[in-house]
């Protein structure tokens, strides 16, 4: 293992220093970085050409530019990175610009990717599993339309549909009857077809979304649940019981009671919790409160399972600490809501509570939740357009993934061998079919990584995109290699960790 980690390691090296000089020479060919000085009619203006000239080297061949640029880039070996300096960021360093938009680009595709990652290998395996039902027609459909949605559009549509006309909405919340009906009977439809099975078993499962999903909103609008959303305990507990169901059904099956009753009581505990933690919220705003929560929730979940797990401790307690480690976070959610109302009052109009521009409000001063909150706020509108795209991608891979591995003979075997239809799925199908799935999501990342450049135009998003796209059009060569350093490196490790990864999914598979 070693020595193969060692090896690739060596070949990164080689790939990226041939790679890097070709980008290099390419972009210091592809315009003149002079071009803004020479139009311009400043008494000084040849002084300045000179100064950029002697600071860019650009009397010297790129190649030998390029000699110059990888004597610094070598320092990053030893912790002392000497990129250059941007001539378009105000002689910048360039360490300073990359510091700033990869923690950008990292708050944007985050989220994003998890999301993407984790419902549309979800969806794609319910797909697959009810091949050629309605569900599966409807999933499909939805799926092809928004991996042909070009991102701008999308985009475009989430800043009129959910920011404008949202925001509109919040400053009078109201829904009309009829609005209320049609949500209802459409989430009675798609409910109908997730639950699937005979015609009677439909027919119940699409009254009870639609009277479900309206009720649910009729309560919210009587409520003014809009103007000051909260969760609450009774929504912690709700919220809750529907995890413990996913978390139990996916890794134990909803027969086992003891995992039912362990995940059930982290909930009740976590619920109950929640009205002492309010002390810890409230006078210790602080960035560790999170961990602790959350390491509090996974703590609770692994001692429930444990006490409860009798002949299958592990396994009962990796779930209840699952289950924990998802509530908890319930709380933390529970604590920014409440700084709702006044955040509300205190954002300036003319952007409303849902943002449509920039990763922050300029000048908004607040506590640790407050600022959480404004963060989301502008992460909301790029991270579901981010979201959507993936999600379409993942679950069309994962379904036909996981359809050819369930004609293998080994999955038909044990089937024979009377192992339940999950435990088929969960453990010998699906970690089969994942081996193709995490050459996707390596790939993936490591692109995201270097800035989703529409999307950063379009809801100026200053990351990793909008650097590369200011370097490329001023011919900015220092930027550009910056970003290309930054992406490359992360584009050939995780190249590595998915060879990794395919070891530990496939024990058939050796790395040496």
């Amino acid at each position: 293992m070693l020595t193969f980690v060692v090896r690739r390691l060596l070949a990164t090296v080689l790939v990226v220093l041939a790679a890097s000089f070709i980008v290099y020479n390419l972009t210091a060919i592809s315009g003149d970085p002079l071009a803004d000085l020479k139009g311009s009619s400043s008494p000084n203006r040849q002084e300045r050409i000179d100064a950029r000239t002697e600071q860019l080297k650009l009397d010297e061949a790129p190649p030998v530019r390029y000699v110059y640029w990888l004597g610094g880039a070598a320092k990053c070996v030893i912790g002392q990175c000497d990129l250059g300096t941007s001539f378009t960021r105000g002689d910048q360093p360039v360490t300073d610009a990359l510091a700033s938009a990869v923690g950008s680009t990292l708050q944007l595709i985050t989220g994003a990717t998890v999301l993407a990652i984790v419902f549309g290998l979800s969806v794609g395996m319910i797909t697959a599993i009810r091949q050629y039902s309605g569900f599966d027609y409807v999933v499909t459909f939805i799926t092809f339309i928004l991996y042909s949605l070009p991102i701008f559009w999308v985009a475009v549509l989430l800043k009129e549909y959910g920011a404008i006309r949202f925001n509109a909405f919040l400053s009078e919340p109201d829904i009309p009857w009829w609005v209320i009906l049609i949500i209802g009977l459409v989430s009675g439809v798609i409910w109908s077809s997730i639950i699937g099975g005979s015609a009677k078993r439909r027919l119940w499962a699409f009254a009870g979304g639609a009277v479900a999903t309206a009720g649910l909103l009729g309560l919210l609008i009587a409520t003014g649940w809009f103007e000051r959303p909260t969760i609450g305990i009774p929504g912690i507990v709700i919220t809750g019981a529907a995890i413990v169901v996913v978390v139990v059904l996916l890794s134990t099956g909803l027969q086992n009671r003891r995992a039912l009753i362990s995940s059930g009581i982290v909930v009740v505990a976590l619920a109950i919790a929640q009205v002492p933690l309010q002390y810890l919220f409230f006078y210790q705003p602080v960035w560790w409160v999170i961990p602790l929560v959350v390491a509090l929730g996974i703590g609770l979940g692994f001692l429930s399972g444990w006490l409860f797990g009798k002949d299958d401790k592990r396994q009962l307690a990796r779930t209840a600490a699952i289950v924990g480690g998802l509530t908890s976070l319930l709380l933390i959610v529970d604590r920014v809501l409440l700084v709702f109302p006044d955040y509300e009052n205190r954002i300036p109009l003319k952007n409303g509570v849902i943002a449509t521009i920039g990763s922050q409000t300029p000048g908004l001063q607040g506590d640790m939740w407050f600022q959480m909150l404004d963060s989301f706020t502008h992460l909301l509108l790029p991270t579901i357009a981010l979201t959507l795209i993936s999600f379409a991608a993942y679950t069309r891979y994962s379904r036909g993934s996981l359809l050819e591995v369930m004609n293998q003979d080994y999955v038909r075997t044990a089937r024979a061998k009377g192992l339940t239809e999950r435990t088929v799925i969960m453990r010998h199908a699906f970690r089969n079919a994942m081996i193709p799935i995490a050459t996707i999501i390596s790939f993936d990342i490591g692109a995201l990584i270097g800035g989703a450049i529409i999307t950063e135009q379009i809801f100026a998003w200053q990351g990793m995109g909008y650097l590369f796209n200011q370097g490329l059009t001023h011919t900015d060569v220092n930027i550009v290699m910056g970003v290309f350093l930054v992406t490359g490196i992360v584009a050939v490790l995780f190249n590595l960790v998915a060879d990794l990864v395919y070891a530990a999914l496939d024990p058939r598979i050796r790395v040496s």
